[in-house]
């Protein structure tokens, strides 16, 4: 027996209603909208930008997450069998996510709205990418409540053993909880690029806020990355997992966005 690991068995449903169960995961996946537009609309309200324009980009940001977030899951992860089974792909409440596919439809969705609205890419993402890690913190935090995406096994005395896991077995071996690793890493950067945007007087250097993000969340992504649990099969044995060869482009790309923006400054 592991008498210093912690226990966790919560149920993913906060209730059900006639056949309808409200999850914890689509509730987490709600505030991080809800939360994200009243600080958008914070930034928006501060910079004298009529907030009808923040109501628009904001159904961008929805199309672009979920859609982009259903297709990396897919295309990255399980091509195979979903290319077998088309209709699956459009059952998004059965699960299956990824956060970088996500990432993907964010700056897909925000170039087509820059080119819309003319409103230069980089400024709006210099403050979307702030909710979104907040965004970031309240996903891990639904990721933990289905008992998914959690970590290798470890003798630490904050180690969580899953009880819902794919076995019985698995769920007696106390594991990392990386979807708290992640969570606080997320909510530490988000605070840190809030107070920046801010300490800029909502007048940041064009660029940089966007590139800060993608180092800090992507760089922290690669490492907690090595303690965690392979999602699919094709991952054991490997050296660099999925998460981590996704990481790699995205954490580059925000070199070069940060050296581009001190260059431009």
């Amino acid at each position: 027996m592991h008498t210093l690991s912690i226990l966790w068995n919560p149920s993913p449903e906060i209730f059900e209603i006639g056949g309808f169960a409200v999850r914890w995961y689509g509730l987490f996946f709600a505030l991080s909208f809800f939360f994200g537009y009243l600080i958008m609309q914070k930034f928006f309200t501060k910079e004298k930008v009529p907030i009808q324009l923040l109501d628009e980009l904001t159904t961008y940001m929805i199309v672009g997450t979920i859609v982009g977030a259903r297709l990396g899951h897919v295309f990255f992860y399980e091509p195979a069998w979903y290319l077998a089974h088309p209709i699956k792909i459009l059952q998004v409440w059965e699960g299956g996510l990824a956060s970088h596919g996500a990432g993907i439809g964010i700056i897909t969705s925000i170039l087509i709205f820059s080119y819309v609205r003319k409103k230069p890419f980089l400024w709006t993402m210099d403050r979307v990418v702030i909710v979104v890690a907040l965004a970031g913190f309240l996903i891990r935090m639904g990721n933990l409540m289905n008992s998914e995406i959690y970590g290798l096994p470890t003798s630490l005395p904050w180690g969580f053993q899953f009880l819902r896991s794919n076995t019985p077995e698995d769920g007696m071996i106390p594991r990392h909880p990386t979807q708290i690793y992640e969570g606080l890493s997320y909510l530490a950067i988000f605070f840190l690029l809030w107070w920046y945007y801010y300490k800029k007087d909502g007048k940041p250097a064009l660029g940089f806020i966007f590139g800060l993000f993608m180092i800090l969340v992507f760089g922290m992504r690669f490492l907690i990355e090595f303690i965690k649990e392979p999602q699919v099969g094709f991952e054991h044995g490997l050296y660099l997992n999925m998460g981590q060869i996704l990481s790699v482009p995205f954490v580059v790309a925000g070199i070069i966005f940060v050296y581009l923006s001190a260059k431009r400054k």
